[in-house]
């Protein structure tokens, strides 16, 4: 008997047995195993789940099961990290729309690798990834055209966003957070970058940028289409008693 997939849960129930019988998940057919390495994920199917037998090895290089791909450092080693990002990136045959990393300790070469290889990324998500400098950031970003979302995570203390706006034209959310806030600094640059290149985004979220009145009103006076604009820990901001 063959086990089952529980899809609420999320886990994978073993079958009832009779002694000394064994599962045998090499002969699951490719479309379970492709849903439970999707669930799985990036890191765990490179390191571990392709490992399983030949046939989830079969499945884990199908280029469709790239189309998305997430990467966290935690439980693995920076060389780990680095390997497996740039594996799985191989992997997807330019075929990446979504690619969300978080505490990545990799380099800007690294980012360039990636982008060199998803051109027709859609949806770029980067959090807290040292030591990436900000103009390798940007470089990277520049190269990604086709971009309707990005999100960005960072402690620099400015961010040249004036190429991204011009070299993204399809960009609709943006969301960009200061990890390392310097208080008292007053710096409108990244609200002025927004507003004169991003005037078709939909979707802007804030937090812990410099911005003052003046940074903000030029937002809102360009960016019409803003469906959603969240604001926070922009401390420099007075929305009491005008500009």
């Amino acid at each position: 008997m063959a086990p089952s997939f529980s899809p609420a849960s999320n886990q994978y129930v073993p079958p009832v047995t009779k002694d000394k019988e064994s599962s045998d998940w090499a002969e699951l057919p490719p479309e379970l195993v492709f849903l439970i390495l999707f669930r799985i994920g990036t890191v765990d199917i490179l390191k571990n789940a392709q490992k399983v037998c030949r046939s989830w090895r079969r499945v884990s290089k199908d280029p469709s099961m790239w189309r998305k791909i997430e990467i966290r450092s935690r439980g693995i080693t920076d060389y780990e990290c680095d390997c497996f990002c740039r594996q799985a990136v191989d992997r997807s045959e330019g075929g990446l729309v979504e690619l969300d990393i978080r505490d990545l300790v990799g380099d800007d070469s690294l980012l360039a690798y990636i982008a060199d290889r998803a051109g027709n990324l859609r949806c770029l998500k980067l959090t807290a990834c040292s030591p990436v400098t900000p103009k390798g950031l940007v470089n990277v970003v520049m190269k990604l055209q086709f971009l309707e979302d990005v999100e960005i995570s960072h402690s620099f203390s400015e961010l040249d966003l004036k190429p991204i706006g011009y070299c993204c034209p399809l960009l609709k959310t943006l969301k960009l957070s200061r990890i390392r806030f310097c208080w008292g600094l007053e710096s409108d640059s990244e609200a002025l970058a927004i507003a004169e290149t991003m005037p078709q985004l939909r979707r802007l979220e804030l937090s812990g940028i410099f911005l003052t009145n003046t940074g903000l009103n030029a937002i809102l006076q360009n960016c019409i289409r803003l469906q959603h604009f969240d604001l926070r820990e922009c401390s420099n901001i007075n929305l009491v008693g005008g500009s």
